[in-house]
Parts: C-alpha cells; structure tokens; sequence
C-alpha cells in the first residue's frame, strides 16, 4: 500500500474517476458532472481553494487506486474564527483498514507539519459535501449533499474521530397531501397587519447579479454568529451563481422586504441529480439536450438557504418566506426538501416542524485533536 500525492494529469484522473468504480454498484450514488470536476482540484478553478493550502491524495495497491482525500487549510475560516484547524473532504475509500489508515496518516501528518491543532471534515469544498450521511429515508442524495457507504463512520471511529456536528434535511410525507396548516395562514394574517411595511417577491432574472449580491449580503450578516461559517468572498458568491444560474427557477427564491429594503430571502432550486444520473454526469457531446429537456419536468426542489436580517429575526418572516415559496411552487407539484439545518438551530427546525415537515436525513461532520 502507498500514498502518493497528486501532481499528474494522471493521478488526478486517477483521483476524479475513483468514485465511478467504487460505486459501480450502489444505485443509489450519483456521479458528479465530471467536466466540472476535471478543474475543481485547482486554486484557479475553486474559489475556496483560492485561498486554502491543500494537497490531493490517492492510495495505491500495487496499480489499483484503492481511496483518495483531499486534505486543506483554509486560511479565511482560521483567521475570521482566530482558529488553527484543518479539514478534509472529497473522502472515499474501500472498506480496508490499511488503506484508510494510509489515508489519513498522511493527512494528519501534512496538517501537523503546519501546525494544525484540530482536523474537522468531511467538507468538500468542490462538490459542497458537508458530513458523512449516517441516517437515511432511503432516497437518492438530493442535489450538492453527500452519498457514502455506511462503513466509514466505522473506519473514523476507529481512528479516535467524534462527532462535531450534525445536520439535519426535512421534507413532508409523500404518501399525503400536503398542505400548510391553518394555524401558519393564521399568524401570516397577524403580522401583516402588525407590520404592513412588509412585502415579499420573486428573484428578478433581469436584475440577477444585483439580486444575488443581496443573498451574499444578507448571508454573511444573518450567519455571521453560526457554527462552521466564515463570510462568503463575492468570487465564491458568483461562482455560485455560475453553478445554479442554468438550472435556476425564479419560483424557488424569493425575498421579504421592508419598505423596499430586503431583509431575509429563501434560496431553492430544482435537484438535478435524477438528471445528471441519467445522462452520466456528462452533458456533451449529447447530455446537454435531454439535460434541459428533463429539466422542466423535476418535481423535487431544495430549499438551500434562508436567512434573515438578524435585525428582523424572531418575527416569524422565515414562514413567510416558506409560505411563499410553497404556494408558488404548489401549481407544479413539487415536493421541497429543506437540507443542511444545523442541529442546534432550533428556530428554523421549530418552523419546520411546525409547518409539518419531518427529518428525513442526518449527516455528521467529525474532528480530532491532532495534539
């Protein structure tokens, strides 16, 4: 068994293809637009690893690559949290201990040469992968969250890792009609008379750039305080727009306003991962097309970020803004998955919850003292 560290075309092919086998099997991992992969693992192409120390990793058994993990430190989260912690990600590995142990030996290692007192992950910061997936309604993985083989909290475990959050994914019952309760139309009808000034409204394609620099606003004001978060650079905040801007519904992201001013806005999007299975992770040179055929007839969505002016908050605007986006997605059919709810935020999961959606998901990101 050895490790090597990438530094070919070939071995970085070697690290990008190794989940296509390691899954062959498993129907319900979706493979990764691989075109985009092929430029991920680079400071030019990843905004986050733009400013991250970092080194790619790949187990070999004799010829055959048997695991791969991408080891960084993020300068921005360390200096904004006055921490000194590493993380991993884009983590996989056959269930062997030799070859995980070979893993992440070297990982520890690179980081203890820096310095680093803690290792956290995973997070991925190509493929926005946070957490190991460790409990399951069964479905597919709902598009940019994880999908791993239950053997690996075991091999980290084994290893002296711990839980260091979990994070949570809510949705309704499929079996029934769902419906908000009378209860939240009811508190809708309060606030509006309590605060007329308020107002909702759909994302405006024309103005898009401009609209979106409101959500990087809002967001590194209303997360500042959360566990994990590190204000978002306007580069990282644009590339998000790059990834979501073809795929985009103007129906799933809305904002409340304040006379005008916004002040909180809930983020969703249409999950393409039945999609990009079905064409194979590649849109060319034929992908592309039934891409956006399919496209139109996606009936699950994902309500990625909500955020609310901390200012404003505790007044009930996060139901708003869901009531909103239920009743605009509610003509198409769509059934809407709430993903990556930190465990400890009471206040969205109590909305949630009191809106009748239940936990389907559970992933957990783990550490070590590396000292």
């Amino acid at each position: 068994m050895e490790i090597r560290e990438v530094t070919t075309q070939r071995d970085l092919r070697r690290f990008i293809r190794f989940p296509g086998g390691l899954y062959a099997h498993d129907p319900l991992w979706i493979p990764p637009i691989w075109r985009e992969e092929s430029g991920a693992y680079s400071k030019k192409g990843n905004p986050i690893l733009s400013n991250s120390d970092f080194v790619l990793t790949i187990a070999m058994d004799g010829d055959l690559c048997v695991g791969r993990n991408l080891t960084y430190v993020d300068n921005a989260f360390n200096a904004y949290n006055a921490s000194n912690t590493g993380f991993f990600g884009s983590f996989e590995c056959i269930n062997n201990a030799m070859a995980f142990e070979t893993l992440i030996n070297h990982s520890e290692s690179w980081l203890r040469n820096r310095k680093i007192d803690l290792v956290r992950g995973p997070i991925n910061p190509v493929a926005e992968h946070w957490g190991f997936l460790f409990e399951s309604n069964g479905d597919p993985p709902i598009f940019l969250s994880p999908h791993n083989p239950t053997y690996y909290l075991d091999l980290f475990a084994t290893r002296g890792y711990i839980k260091s959050k979990d994070l949570l994914a809510y949705d309704v019952n499929r079996n029934q009609e769902y419906e908000i309760p009378g209860r939240i139309d009811r508190f809708l009808d309060i606030l509006k008379k309590r605060k007329p000034s308020l107002s909702v409204r759909r994302i405006d394609r024309r103005h898009i750039i401009d609209d979106a620099e409101i959500i990087w606003k809002l967001s590194n004001c209303a997360y500042a305080g959360n566990w994990g978060y590190v204000p978002v650079s306007r580069d990282v905040m644009l590339d998000l727009v790059r990834r979501l801007r073809r795929i985009m519904d103007p129906d799933a992201i809305w904002f409340v306003e304040d006379g005008g001013t916004p002040v909180g806005y809930c983020l969703g999007f249409p999950d393409i991962n039945r999609i990009i299975r079905e064409i194979g992770g590649r849109f060319f040179p034929f992908g592309f097309l039934k891409f956006l055929t399919l496209l139109k007839h996606i009936k699950h969505y994902r309500l990625f970020g909500l955020a609310i002016h901390p200012d404003y908050q505790g007044m009930g605007l996060d139901v708003l803004l869901y009531a909103s986006l239920y009743r605009s997605l509610k003509p198409k059919s769509i059934r809407l998955e709430a993903n990556y709810i930190l465990e400890d935020n009471f206040n969205i999961r109590n909305a949630l919850e009191k809106l009748g959606m239940n936990r389907i998901r559970s992933y957990r990101i783990l550490e070590r003292n590396l000292q």
